[in-house]
């Protein structure tokens, strides 16, 4: 847990990109397979599930520090962070671990098989082993806040830049539904997938603002525009025979859209379509609600009622690749 804090304290101590993205290196270097592991998921969002309730650490925090609990509760907001006004009030540790990231990261998920009595007595003993910052830490993965200002992409040149693998390999290799049990840093990040190229979607483009003014795009005839569609932004890729559903947040949806598998049957292999995926009313021709197709995101699985209710397309508006051939570069008309 030393390393990690230390990472932690680092990138939490500058705004400068390329300070993170050196520190990241460094520790990437360094640090356990196991760790590194945890440490990608936590930088991507795959965070531990809270397993105690904030109540509960508030009154054991003033209780072990000694202090009423209106004091503690005067002193949060002053602070603005309950994981380290808790790391700030605790008394100093009476001895020092040398458990890992990943160990404790282990521990604090195993807490939700256990009892009350025995979480108390788990947090406090770690309270009690942990230095300020570790603490801190600590406290940030037991409520589930885990945030720091790190986007996954700047943690991914990181990673690149300690291991010599591609960016972009890597990003795609970070995709999906996987967690710290179903992996391991070798399969994850070190062995190359020969299914990836198949699988793997073009970076989504985003909007962004205008500096200047609409004068500097040129002629409002030579523009194209297109309906902000209530929905989610997608990829349907169509390759050898196989299709895919990449969402913008570079999840593999594909198993939550069955219906568009019928799309290889009409379109060639070798296509990869950009758009906005919508629950849509056939009968009107129309989009449904947000709402409906939010019904649909959360799911692994999908029944027929649901498919039924809340059929979906995708409302294509680029074609990012024909025929097995990146079309990004020739002209959108």
């Amino acid at each position: 847990m030393q390393q990690f804090a230390a990472l932690f304290t680092a990138l939490d101590q500058t705004t400068k990109t390329n300070a993170k993205v050196a520190a990241l290196a460094d520790y990437f270097q360094v640090a356990s397979e196991d760790d590194k592991l945890w440490t990608i998921a936590l930088l991507s969002g795959r965070r531990p599930k809270r397993t105690l309730t904030v109540s509960k650490l508030r009154e054991w925090a003033a209780e072990i520090a000694g202090i009423p609990q209106w004091l503690f509760e005067e002193s949060y907001p002053i602070v603005g962070d309950l994981a380290e006004t808790i790391a700030l009030i605790l008394p100093e540790p009476s001895a020092r671990s040398t458990k890992t990231l990943t160990a404790w990261s282990e521990e604090i998920k195993a807490l939700g098989n256990e009892d009350e009595p025995v979480r108390k007595a788990k947090i406090l003993s770690a309270w009690d082993r942990l230095e300020r910052a570790e603490r801190f830490v600590f406290n940030k993965l037991i409520t589930g806040g885990f945030r720091v200002g790190v986007s996954q992409k700047l943690m991914t040149r990181a990673l690149s830049k300690a291991t010599g693998v591609v960016e972009t390999e890597l990003a795609h290799r970070l995709m999906g539904d996987w967690t710290p049990e179903t992996v391991t840093f070798q399969s994850l990040i070190l062995t190359p997938d020969p299914q990836a190229d198949l699988s793997k979607p073009f970076p989504f483009y985003l909007a962004y603002q205008l500096d200047g003014v609409p004068d500097d795009l040129g002629a409002p005839e030579a523009w194209g525009a297109e309906h902000k569609w209530d929905g989610i932004r997608g990829q349907v890729i169509l390759r050898q025979g196989q299709h895919f559903v990449w969402s913008r947040g570079e999840e593999l949806m594909t198993d939550r859209f069955p219906e568009l598998a019928a799309l290889a049957d009409f379109v060639l292999s070798g296509t990869v379509l950009d758009g906005e995926l919508l629950a849509w009313n056939h009968d009107t021709d129309a989009p449904l609600s947000f709402n409906a197709l939010q019904k649909r995101i959360g799911r692994k699985t999908v029944p027929k009622k649901l498919l039924a209710d809340a059929p979906v397309v995708l409302r294509a508006y680029d074609v990012l690749e024909w025929k097995g051939d990146d079309v990004r570069a020739r002209a959108f008309s």
